[in-house]
């Protein structure tokens, strides 16, 4: 059985763990471990970058187990792994961070979207195109000036500052569905398989850019850090 540690703890680096599947894939030897550190790329947030025995590999969802598997990365080939056989593995924690900070910091913008009415459209948490659409039900006039844009955009800002300020805490459960549910305090809680801090203090450097409206949508881009820990 494969648990994912990545969901109980976007801070775990490294551990020993068993080999739970092997197999290949296009021809590649792949591993899958039963204490998972390494998250897949979706949801919007890239893939971690991981070690397995000191191998380098980027951990893929495997349609057809369901399972995270490790395929190599780079020029660096995997061994063939057996089931039952004890490993160390580790992740680019510096890496995780930085997504799981561009994670939370758009789930945040999405909250902030809310108080203005708006619903959420699409999202993309990947560094340097991280951004957040909205579409909104009602008609708003300050959207069709700059001046009411960069009005709006600002008070976006402040809802995200003032709940950075007050270092609400992240967390993530299951719903009654077996979806995995995050949530961010009182403010925000949405179906979410994606990496994120403990706490909205650790984020920094969060910056919104002036909101712009195309196509019917309003779209926010940003970015976000994670504030060095001690």
């Amino acid at each position: 059985m494969q648990v994912p540690a990545y969901y109980a703890d976007t801070y775990e680096e490294q551990a020993l763990t068993l080999v739970t599947a092997a197999g290949e894939r296009g021809g590649a030897p792949w591993v899958a471990v039963e204490h998972c550190l390494f998250h897949p790329q979706g949801g919007g947030q890239p893939a971690d970058r991981g070690w397995v025995d000191g191998h380098e590999i980027t951990p893929v969802r495997d349609q057809g187990s369901g399972l995270v598997v490790a395929v190599a990365r780079g020029e660096d080939a995997l061994p063939a792994f057996s089931p039952g056989q004890p490993v160390e593995v580790r992740i680019d924690l510096p890496l995780r961070t930085a997504h799981a900070a561009l994670h939370t910091a758009g789930h945040l913008i999405e909250a902030a979207g809310r108080t203005q009415g708006w619903v959420l459209a699409a999202s993309n948490h990947f560094p340097g195109q991280a951004r957040i659409e909205f579409t909104a039900p009602q008609p708003d006039a300050r959207l069709g000036t700059p001046e009411g844009r960069e009005e709006v955009t600002e008070a976006l800002r402040a809802v995200v500052a003032e709940a950075i300020a007050q270092d609400w805490p992240v967390t993530g459960d299951d719903g009654v569905d077996g979806r995995r549910i995050v949530r961010l305090a009182h403010l925000h809680s949405a179906p979410c398989g994606g990496t994120h801090v403990h706490s909205l203090g650790y984020l920094t450097d969060v910056v919104l850019q002036t909101l712009k409206v195309r196509k019917g949508r309003i779209r926010l881009s940003y970015s976000a850090a994670h504030r060095e820990r001690s």
